[in-house]
């Protein structure tokens, strides 16, 4: 299928509300959020209100039915105005909310995905625990089968919004020594007994976000609450997290932009030797690099757009993206010379929230080896029971 890389009025669109909306409710408050370490879920209430929260969610579950490149679009803006706000759209729409219209039941759809799409109520996913990241078979949260459900216990942390959510994916494991078949997803909702959240403190970047534990004590749901089969959850896991890479892949690339363009405006501003610091030719160096990730980043991202399954793509966009990120970063901050090491400038907040996203959702190591396993022909996509629900225009199979 041939690529159109032309953006459409509705694609369009979204960007200009997007950026808008960032100039207007983040680029004004974020420095003193960020430095306070301020979280303002009222700027999450707007992005409901203007649809965003539930932007490639179809309209029969209170979606806006975006298709993936104006999903896109949206991450890379917001991201361009804090990352806080890009995780938003990475937790509540891309692992949850997508997960759910995936791997729900009409009923559980209506129940859940339908107030988060229309913004009425945040969601998260839980998987990672203090002995669990990127081996995520080897779950300790249990799941211990009682009349009428399970009883969960466990806990899990690195959470983004864990004391901001209504809803809650959780994964735990029905039996540990059948590894990732034992593992079984679970939707569960803030208030039930035994379920408590609290923040983590003093991180790197992301200043601007909540980050929690959520503890799991003798949690007691319902049987209607399991989403899959009993021992599909890694599978839930796998295609949500392939969702939330994407998501992360165009924040990553709306990052280097905002390193670019405030690149872009100190080499036109600043002057040494009697002239523009964009004229001397290591300095040019660093932006034309940075200006080339950005375009293969948003090129890589761009690939989802076709209503089939892309692991392999979507993993090369996040390593790709994600990575740039990072170096376009320290490249910004070195071209804003001393001035780039003070929150003066916002160069320096980029390069602290950039290295989060090499982290989760698969760490750059773990990238290279899923690319390698593919080159190798040690790797390949089957089909999934559940197949990934497509992009606006295109039935489900």
């Amino acid at each position: 299928m041939p690529i159109d890389f032309e953006l459409t009025d509705e694609q369009r669109l979204v960007r200009q509300t997007a950026r808008e909306f960032v100039e207007a409710e983040i680029a004004p408050h974020i420095r003193g959020w960020d430095e306070r370490g301020e979280v303002h879920p009222e700027v999450f209430e707007k992005l409901g209100a203007l649809g965003f929260l539930g932007a490639p969610i179809p309209e029969q579950y209170g979606g806006a039915g975006a298709d993936y490149i104006s999903f896109a679009l949206l991450c890379e803006e917001l991201e361009r105005g804090d990352t806080a706000f890009r995780v938003v759209q990475s937790v509540h729409v891309g692992l949850n909310s997508l997960a759910l219209l995936q791997w729900g039941t009409e009923a559980q759809r209506q129940r859940w995905l339908v107030p988060q799409a229309r913004g009425e109520k945040l969601a998260t996913f839980a998987l990672t625990e203090p002995g669990v990241g990127t081996d995520a078979a080897a779950l300790a949260s249990t799941a211990r089968r009682v009349d009428g459900g399970y009883l969960l216990n466990g806990q899990k942390i690195w959470i983004s919004l864990a004391d901001l959510a209504d809803h809650f994916l959780v994964f735990a494991s029905v039996d540990r020594a059948r590894k990732h078949r034992g593992v079984t997803a679970f939707l569960l909702e803030r208030g039930m007994r035994g379920l408590t959240t609290g923040t983590l403190h003093g991180k790197l970047g992301i200043r601007a976000g909540n980050t929690g534990l959520v503890n799991l004590d003798n949690v007691e749901v319902p049987a209607e609450h399991r989403i899959g089969d009993e021992g599909e959850g890694f599978l839930i896991a796998m295609s949500a997290i392939d969702q939330g890479r994407y998501t992360v892949a165009a924040g990553a690339v709306g990052l280097a932009q905002a390193c670019l363009d405030a690149s872009l405006r100190y080499a036109h501003e600043r002057q040494t030797f009697g002239e523009e610091i964009g004229r001397h030719q290591l300095v040019k160096q660093m932006i034309a690099n940075m200006a080339k990730g950005i375009e293969i980043g948003r090129l890589l991202v761009w690939l989802k757009n076709h209503g089939r399954r892309n692991t392999r793509e979507t993993s090369v966009a996040k390593w790709h993206a994600t990575e740039h990120s990072v170096q376009a970063a320290l490249d910004a901050i070195q071209i804003h010379g001393a001035n780039g090491y003070s929150n003066e400038f916002p160069v320096e907040r980029y390069l602290r929230n950039s290295k989060a996203a090499v982290i989760y959702e698969g760490t750059s190591q773990l990238h290279t080896l899923i690319q390698a396993d593919y080159a190798l022909g040690y790797r390949e996509d089957r089909p999934l029971r559940c197949e990934p629900w497509p992009a606006q225009g295109f039935e489900r199979t």
